[in-house]
């Protein structure tokens, strides 16, 4: 596992009531409503939140990446990301699917962006080897 030599940054949220509850982080950025997935609560669920964190964090890690190549990335890039939560047996589990648009770039540049994002980008190390994990250019 590497460790990290220099820290960024700090994201610090204070959570109650767990997926029936409310996050607040601690410079009010972020104060939701959390309720579970598939009902009709208020808020938002863990799952989406991934979601939501990870596929933005790959669009950072494609314009990196875009960058060092001397890609310019399409201005309208976009990433539909799916979490699924399922069990089996009496364990739960997540997987993943980001299906990533590129409209106006060459397919092989486009893919070489993308594999290059997934092994850079934080979300995409730190499930690596623990979900089940598809990432797509469509």
């Amino acid at each position: 596992m590497t460790r990290i030599e220099t820290v960024l940054y700090t994201a610090k949220v204070h959570t109650v009531g767990g997926r029936e509850g409310a996050s607040r982080s601690s410079d009010g950025r972020l104060d939701i409503k959390l309720s579970p997935p598939s009902t009709t609560g208020l808020g938002t669920n863990p799952e989406q939140l991934l979601a939501a964190g990870w596929s933005a964090c790959f669009a950072a890690a494609m314009g990196l990446v875009a960058k060092q190549m001397k890609v310019t990335l399409p201005v309208d890039l976009a990433i539909d990301a799916e979490i699924d939560l399922g069990a089996a047996g009496d364990h739960y589990f997540l997987q993943a699917r980001l299906k990533i648009s590129l409209p106006g770039l060459e397919r092989g540049t486009a893919q070489a962006i993308v594999d290059a994002a997934h092994q850079t980008c934080p979300y995409s190390k730190a499930v690596r080897g623990n979900i089940d994990v598809a990432i797509n250019l469509v």
